[in-house]
């Protein structure tokens, strides 16, 4: 019989012999960080937190970070902390894992924040600042230690493993009112947030042109859809955190399914391709812009057709944005506009009914900010059957979905995918169109691809 084994391979290291440990905890030199460093959103984080303290007066809250996620064996997935809590701290970077944010009640209505946080490994005792590969700081990065950390956040800060010795309180990843309660506060994007979305449009728009720049040795490779992914990604992490959700980069009729992500198709001249893309700021805010665009940099005339009437939805779903107006106002003016083009074409008898859902599938827009379906834990009262409200972000971006073997179509139309989705801001009048900057006529994205291609 074989002998079993008597360990798992673990560390891949030598053992740390007695002197080695010792030297390492000799002569480092200090490293502080900037006395003015600070948080983005410095400024505005403590109207939050006391927004968050009206809601529940007297009671213990808890808002942690998240804890890392294992990919495979030993390697995890890149942290990114929970919304809430960075809404809440202004923390946004990968050396949060574990981290929470505690309201403590005090006095009669009001609430002090205490942030635990694993604080930086000190050099001259211990060895978890170079041996331990999920936290050490020759590992992973550099955290502050807590007296830094309150400068950055204007937070008191203590030491992660007090929090054990707190009374229980409401935990956000488990109470299902204080997690609403943290959704709804987020629905109307102050100033500064406002300002970090068209931030991440901007960026967006920079990979949309990046991509169209080199359309040409995307169409050349046999997974063309994932060479487009990859040129957008490098934008997204050049100019931020990277992007605010899986790219899709659906060619052909791969556009036909909505959350096509697998990007390993070959690109077709004769074909569009509909790119839907986002840049997350290091702030952690995302934008979500979609532009379906012809390889070949010209629209076919049935091509044009279809676009022409989504562009058409998305302009009459546009123009229902105001303060005041129904949150699902916008969809349904533009599925009317769906509704009676499939039935000019001859697809349906008749636009009032709702057999157009057969090509729609799925809403016409959601709110943006933090996460690319932002509050999405809000009441329905408060959010889907809503109205709109000055200062909410959202997308409006009807499509056309009309699959390569549905008999109901003219053979023509099928396998095109066509989605254009552009991200507002509601105004005191009206709304304001973050992502103008990408042209979305038949004619401006045939122009802007032409000077692109040619630059």
């Amino acid at each position: 019989m074989a002998e079993s084994p008597t360990r798992n391979t673990g560390s891949h290291d030598l053992p740390v012999s007695a002197e080695l440990a010792a030297f390492m905890t000799e002569s480092w030199a200090a490293t502080p960080l900037p006395a003015e460093a600070r948080v983005p959103g410095h400024s505005v984080t403590p109207a939050r937190r006391a927004r968050l303290s009206a809601r529940f007066p007297g009671e213990r809250l808890i808002i942690p970070a998240g804890e890392l996620k294992v990919r495979s064996n030993d390697c995890d997935y890149r942290f990114r902390p929970h919304s809430a809590y960075a809404w809440l701290t202004g923390l946004t970077g990968e050396d949060q894992p574990g981290h929470v944010l505690v309201m403590e009640p005090s006095g009669p209505h009001g609430h002090e924040a205490v942030l635990y946080l694993r604080p930086r490994s000190p050099r001259t005792g211990g060895d978890e600042f170079y041996r331990d590969r999920r936290y050490g700081e020759f590992w992973v990065g550099r955290r502050p230690d807590l007296a830094e950390a309150e400068r950055l956040t204007g937070i008191r800060c203590a030491h992660l493993d007090d929090l054990d010795r707190l009374p229980p309180g409401r935990n956000a990843s488990d109470d299902a009112e204080l997690a609403t309660a943290l959704s709804e506060l987020r629905l109307i994007k102050d100033a500064w947030e406002v300002e970090q979305l068209q931030l991440a449009v901007d960026h967006t728009v920079a990979g949309f042109e990046d991509v169209v720049r080199a359309l040409p040795r995307a169409l050349a490779h046999p997974r063309g859809e994932r060479w487009i992914e990859g040129v957008f990604g490098l934008r997204a992490r050049a100019e931020g955190n990277g992007t605010g959700y899986e790219t899709i980069a659906a060619s052909g009729a791969h556009a036909c399914v909505l959350h096509w992500i697998r990007n390993d198709g070959r690109l077709n001249p004769d074909e569009l391709l509909l790119l839907d893309a986002g840049v997350e700021t290091d702030t952690l805010y995302t934008s979500d812009i979609t532009r379906t665009l012809p390889l070949s940099g010209r629209f076919s005339p049935v091509q044009r057709q279809v676009y022409e009437l989504v562009l058409a939805a998305q302009e009459a779903g546009i123009a229902a944005l105001r303060p005041g107006a129904s949150f699902r106002d916008f969809h349904r003016a533009g599925m009317r506009v769906i509704a009676e083009g499939l039935t000019e074409w001859g697809v349906l008898k008749n636009a009032d009914s709702d057999l157009y859902r057969r090509y729609t599938l799925c809403s016409s827009g959601h709110m943006l900010g933090l996460d690319v379906h932002d509050c999405a834990k809000a009441r329905a009262e408060t959010y889907l059957d809503g109205v709109l409200e000055e200062g909410q972000v959202l997308t409006v971006e009807p499509g056309l979905y009309l699959q390569p073997d549905d008999e109901t179509l003219p053979a023509e139309l099928r396998g095109i995918g066509v989605r254009i989705e552009d991200d507002l801001v509601i105004t005191a009048d009206g709304a304001r169109l973050m992502s103008g900057a990408l042209p979305r006529t038949v004619a401006g994205i045939e122009e802007w691809m032409g000077a692109l291609l040619e630059g």
